[in-house]
């Protein structure tokens, strides 16, 4: 399982507790901070490897010198 994977799971499984309505006051507002938190490391791991992509040159092409 990639890490984006990974991270994707456990927002998914926050967010289906708080839809829930399993928990209560200071849990539910710790829920939606760390599924603040999961979203932005996901949309940081999307643009590294959108990066990563990017630099790569596509297959059949070479660097002019």
């Amino acid at each position: 399982m990639s890490r984006i994977d990974s991270l994707v799971e456990e927002l998914d499984q926050t967010a289906a507790r708080l839809r829930a309505g399993e928990l209560e006051g200071d849990e539910a507002a710790a829920a939606v901070e760390r599924c603040a938190e999961l979203a932005s490391r996901v949309g940081a791991e999307l643009d590294l490897q959108a990066r990563a992509a990017a630099v790569e040159e596509p297959p059949g092409q070479e660097k002019l010198l």
